[in-house]
């Protein structure tokens, strides 16, 4: 899904809300990603603008999956608008549209699109929006690297570990396999995660289907955690944080019916890597757009939608989904 969603969004209570919102002032050394600053926005074509004159805050809450990027974008366009100060929470999708929709943030990132009911509430209380995909991402099945039995998992023996019900709680309890008896320890993102409803969606069979007896958590470093301190771990999240981690995790391949497909940029670009390869989103408040400061960071973030994706470890866009996020935002611009 890519192209503008004119309209507005809501936000659904959802209970035991896990609200892990840390601010993210970002220096101009761009200490927070250790992924670059200065000179990378120097080369991403904004050499010679001048920006030093633009000041205010932008707020923005949301995906665990796309805090980092969105938090990249920030870092480098603060090295060439040192005035403008940006805040970064990570409350998983649900929460960040809670936020956004009672008008407490800019921006918030999404690794799923908005739900209609979302959008309803929005538009209840006045928030309009516009949508624009930034990148790609390879939702990622991780176990622990002592893991020496299994390299590869199919999309019905992961429906039968994570489906509501399961009782599976053992390695050797896994069917379609010959493994060992190993607890099965499993850790994955919170309800509020649009990559849980992803997941869910995609591998159960029901957005939001899933087994509760998990270790739980908006951050997903805590799910690295879990998954690389016990010998039967598993879990899953974003590609980034698979990248970040892969000397202390180890990737399966995963089987949609066609062979297994390890996750990689490429496999996620060339739709082979199904079905959990997704689109990832930031979402705008309109009303937003009236300060120069939020326009020129979100053209910025657009303008250098690859460089900053390949920089973060994420599935660039193609540059044809690049300039129709361009275009959405020419069009929310009037």
């Amino acid at each position: 899904m890519s192209g503008q969603r004119a309209g507005t969004l809501g936000c659904m209570k959802r209970t035991g809300l896990i609200a892990i919102a840390f601010a993210l002032v970002l220096a101009v050394s761009a200490c927070g990603s250790g992924r670059g600053g200065d000179d990378e926005a120097a080369d991403m074509g904004a050499a010679g603008e001048d920006l030093s004159h633009l000041s205010g805050t932008i707020k923005a809450d949301g995906s665990s999956t796309v805090g980092p990027l969105t938090t990249l974008a920030a870092e480098r366009f603060r090295s060439l608008a040192p005035n403008v100060r940006l805040t970064v929470g990570i409350s998983g999708t649900g929460g960040g549209f809670e936020r956004f929709c009672n008008g407490e943030t800019d921006l918030s990132n999404a690794s799923r699109p908005v739900k209609d009911e979302e959008a309803a509430v929005c538009e209840q209380k006045g928030v309009e929006f516009v949508e624009f995909r930034v990148a790609t991402d390879a939702l990622t099945v991780v176990v622990n690297p002592e893991n020496d039995w299994i390299d590869c998992l199919t999309v019905d023996q992961l429906k039968a570990i994570w489906e509501p019900g399961s009782k599976i709680s053992s390695w050797s309890e896994v069917p379609g396999g010959d493994y060992p008896d190993v607890p099965l320890r499993l850790a994955g993102p919170g309800t509020d995660s649009g990559t849980f409803d992803y997941f869910t969606d995609e591998i159960v069979g029901e957005e939001g289907a899933s087994r509760s007896d998990y270790q739980a958590s908006e951050d997903d470093n805590v799910v690295v955690e879990a998954v690389s301190g016990q010998e039967g771990g598993l879990g899953y999240f974003g590609f980034s944080y698979y990248d970040e981690n892969r000397s202390r995790l180890k990737a399966l391949a995963i089987d949609g019916g066609d062979g297994c497909v390890e996750p990689s940029v490429d496999a996620a670009q060339s739709g082979a890597y199904t079905p959990l390869s997704r689109p990832l989103f930031l979402y705008a408040n309109t009303a937003a757009f009236a300060d120069e400061h939020v326009h020129d960071f979100i053209r910025f973030y657009l303008d250098n939608a690859v460089q900053l994706a390949e920089d973060a470890l994420y599935v660039p866009l193609t540059e044809e989904e690049r300039q129709q996020a361009i275009s959405d935002f020419e069009a929310a611009l009037g």
